[in-house]
């Protein structure tokens, strides 16, 4: 199964992991600090460790972070549980950060999203702002047995597959493919344009083939619309071919 590929057992992200409350339905790591990018974020040992915990009860949850670790958040600790968890789900993508936190020595910032809101980004792509981050590489650090969630997961990525088929042509490689996956969550961000590094996506893709092809390996070779020559690292469209 595909999320299989995702999973780690990383000592160190597991301690950090160790500073928070258990109540997790999905946690993982990604970006530079994880996964080593080419260019100007290329310096892993220094790089800022991005997480993002998903949680069922997102009040109960902060609650208790709350009192583990009051200095993390921002002003809106003094306004409590509910009035965060209000921010994280109807602002922006439906995640509530804090950021430049020192934790074991490294520098975290961490993400807070909804079960549900996960879930139903996955399945429709609402925001593809954290389905986008789990179309690329990430470092799984905890998981539980939501069977929901394990599918909408795996629905994502192969989503992610079917959108990249439609822009490729008939015959590509397979960096080609990961290089549109990749993509996919950066197309019309602004950020793009004004702000991030114009090479972003191919950093991302060219020192991590080897993790992309890990994570979408399983259903490339189950795929009914391609032909994956895996030796060659091709991959050739069948609905593109002409009918006899």
């Amino acid at each position: 199964m595909a999320l299989q590929a995702l999973q780690s057992s990383g000592v160190a992200f597991r301690k950090i992991l160790s500073h928070f409350p258990e109540e997790l339905s999905l946690a993982f790591a990604y970006g530079s600090g994880v996964y080593r990018q080419a260019g100007p974020n290329s310096d892993q040992k220094n790089a800022m460790l991005d997480f993002v915990f998903t949680v069922d009860d997102p009040v109960a949850w902060h609650s208790k972070n709350l009192k583990k670790n009051w200095s993390h958040y921002s002003f809106l600790k003094l306004l409590g549980p509910k009035v965060i968890t209000s921010v994280q789900n109807n602002y922006g993508a439906g995640v509530y950060y804090n950021p430049l936190i020192m934790c074991d020595g490294r520098l975290i910032k961490y993400g807070v999203i909804s079960t549900s809101i996960l879930i139903e980004d996955l399945l429709s792509w609402n925001n593809l702002y954290i389905a986008g981050r789990l179309q690329k590489p990430v470092k799984i650090v905890a998981m539980n047995e939501n069977a929901t969630l394990r599918s909408a997961l795996d629905k994502n990525l192969k989503s992610a597959l079917t959108a990249a088929f439609l822009m490729l042509p008939e015959s590509f490689s397979e960096e080609d493919l990961f290089l549109e996956i990749a993509g996919l969550s950066y197309s019309g961000d602004f950020r793009m344009v004004v702000g991030e590094e114009k090479t972003k996506v191919l950093n991302i893709v060219k020192p991590n083939v080897a993790h992309f092809r890990e994570l979408y390996g399983s259903i490339l070779r189950d795929s009914p619309q391609v032909v994956y020559k895996t030796q060659q690292g091709r991959l050739e469209d069948l609905n593109s071919r002409p009918t006899t």
